[in-house]
């Protein structure tokens, strides 16, 4: 339980840390003499970067609809071989001691697992943690490298990422605003990168070809996607997480959407990293 304790001690301090830059932030801008300044520098910053719209719906709108944005992060392990080693005591107690960390963690973001055991050479389970406090994010991944399993930890691959509103359209609900629906049993994971062509391209042109991709997405009602941007955080544009009880059915829905003009400008979609829901007891007995 002091373990347990201690971890509640150290969110708190990241919560009134965040706070404490948010009055501050908040501060400066209000004290700001030219604020219409910084307006029309964000402005043109959303524009460079192919996000500003031509319709009057450009960056006052997207921000309103990103007030309540989350954080993504994508945590590949991969177990040391060593770990197989540990007698039987210390694993029960490793998942006892991960299950109370993924309780704690719970109160304050939303914690899913799931296993690539089997799928992947270079993983055998993933953590997905949403949060509005990037700081929790951290707390939480240090203090996974504390517990008994984190010792035999290794990260291969972290994907970071933000939510945001579509500025194609506004009919894209995204699976994890549904909070009251469970998981689906599987997540397909995979970082995405366009070329710089398709930002300099007329905004009403990479509209209408986002309106067939968006088309082709709305025949796969039971696949829930989640686009979220890593622009400025991340070494891709996009982090994609589609979530589904059918592997077959999103197979169907990527060799469709290859066909769509928008693929002419993919730069990367790679790797596609499948991922089994499961939780962190199964997880544990199943690294042997």
């Amino acid at each position: 339980m002091e373990h347990i304790e201690k971890v509640n001690e150290i969110y708190k301090s990241a919560d009134l840390k965040k706070n404490n830059n948010n009055l501050h932030n908040i501060k400066n801008i209000n004290n700001d003499a030219n604020s219409d300044s910084i307006k029309n520098i964000m402005e043109e910053t959303a524009d460079s970067t192919g996000l500003k719209n031509s319709s009057n719906e450009s960056a006052d709108n997207r921000s309103k609809g990103n007030i309540s944005e989350k954080f993504f992060n994508f945590n590949f392990y991969k177990v040391d071989p060593k770990w197989r080693w540990l007698n039987e005591i210390g694993k029960d107690e490793s998942s006892t001691e991960f299950h109370e960390l993924l309780k704690v963690a719970n109160t304050k973001m939303k914690v899913r697992t799931y296993s690539t055991i089997g799928l992947r050479h270079d993983s055998e389970f993933m953590i997905w943690s949403i949060s509005s406090s990037l700081e929790n994010i951290q707390v939480f991944t240090t203090k996974t490298y504390s517990t008994i399993l984190g010792k035999y930890l290794e990260p291969t691959c972290t994907f970071l990422s933000l939510t945001r509103k579509s500025i194609y359209s506004n009919q894209v609900k995204l699976g994890f605003e549904n909070e009251s629906d469970p998981p689906l049993k599987y997540i397909v994971v995979y970082p995405f990168i366009k070329s710089r062509e398709w930002y300099l391209l007329p905004f009403e042109k990479r509209k209408q070809m986002m309106d067939e991709h968006i088309k082709i997405g709305r025949r796969y009602p039971e696949i829930r996607l989640n686009t979220t941007y890593s622009f400025g955080i991340g070494d891709q544009d996009f982090i994609l997480a589609f979530e589904t009880n059918d592997l077959s059915m999103f197979q169907n829905l990527i060799m469709d959407l290859r066909e769509t003009e928008v693929s002419r400008y993919i730069i990367k979609d790679t790797p596609m990293i499948p991922c089994v829901l499961k939780n962190m007891d199964e997880i544990i007995k199943s690294l042997g």
